[in-house]
């Protein structure tokens, strides 16, 4: 009989979990590590034509600069999770290289869920979406006007969302989208993206606390955030979206999965690159969201193996 692993070997406790951590921990290897993982997102993008290092240089403006000043509110306390390196940044998400490079990384993370297929980046790109959205429309809200994307980066997340629900609402009642970020520096691409001011709000807060009021959103949702997080800070964004959530609404997440047989199966170069750059994975892959968002206030979630790598699940707020 054939049992499916709760979680790939390379993560949580596990012997091949700690050797891999112990090298992470030694400083050179870590260097070179931050470097490979960096050049194998870049060739993969590269080689299917995204333009990697000219994207960086269109956005390095004085404009972007501007932005940035204009998104930041002062009032923002980084938590200690957030002020680690990540991604291969030394400053995490909290400067302009991160920013900068956010789009095309995006890109060519999609690229890299269909190896097989000789797909575009626009249409790896697309299929990703609507990956997500179509779980969505099978088990998500029927109704949804207001929705918050939390943890929104450059906004690629925000505006698919926007733009499938806003195509179903009528013209007197349409859909208003917030993209909320811990980030003033991907808000400052973000709102540069959005060139037709398709978001209501880029929100510079935390998603711990959004200081938006009681039952306000039809509809919020974490896309490809999760596994950046330490489980204390997921339990404590679960807790805000219960709040923010108005009675039958919805919290939608998608990410990387546990049991996806190409997530355990990833070679050692691969994994150790990922977790290189990937602080909290191993509490992200031993944690029960599921059982988690109960704890939280919802009801059982429905999770679906969305593509290859990734899952979503779509959690409602109780009617009462």
């Amino acid at each position: 009989m054939t049992t499916t692993k709760l979680k790939p070997d390379w993560a949580g406790d596990d012997l091949l979990s700690r050797l891999v951590n112990r090298a992470i921990q030694t400083p050179a290897l870590y260097a070179l590590m931050k470097r490979q993982a960096r050049q194998v997102l870049i060739k993969t993008a590269e080689k299917k034509g995204v333009a990697w290092r000219q994207t960086c240089i269109d956005l390095d403006t004085p404009e972007m600069r501007q932005r940035l000043d204009q998104l930041t509110n002062p009032a923002v306390v980084y938590p200690d999770y957030y002020q680690v390196p990540f991604h291969a940044y030394s400053e995490g998400n909290l400067c302009w290289p991160a920013a900068f490079e956010a789009t095309p990384a995006t890109y060519a993370m999609a690229l890299r869920i269909w190896p097989q297929e000789d797909l575009t980046w626009q249409e790896a790109q697309a299929r990703l979406r609507q990956s997500f959205l179509t779980v969505l429309d099978q088990y998500g809200p029927a109704q949804v006007n207001d929705i918050l994307d939390l943890g929104c980066s450059v906004g690629l997340s925000t505006l698919s969302l926007h733009r499938h629900y806003a195509q179903k609402a009528s013209p007197t009642n349409p859909v208003r989208t917030v993209g909320l970020d811990l980030s003033p520096y991907v808000l400052a691409v973000a709102q540069h993206q959005d060139a037709e001011g398709e978001i209501a709000e880029w929100v510079h807060a935390q998603a711990e606390a959004t200081g938006f009021p009681d039952a306000s959103f039809d509809l919020v949702t974490m896309q490809f955030v999760a596994h950046e997080l330490p489980r204390s800070a997921t339990q404590a964004i679960f807790a805000e979206a219960t709040r923010v959530l108005r009675p039958s609404g919805a919290l939608a997440i998608t990410d990387n999965n546990p049991k996806s047989p190409v997530i355990q199966a990833l070679p050692p170069v691969l994994f150790t690159l990922m977790k290189s750059t990937e602080p909290w994975s191993d509490d992200y892959y031993t944690f029960d969201l599921e059982t988690a968002l109960v704890a939280a206030g919802f009801e059982p979630p429905v999770t679906v193996p969305s593509d290859p790598r990734h899952r979503t699940l779509v959690a409602r707020k109780p009617d009462r």
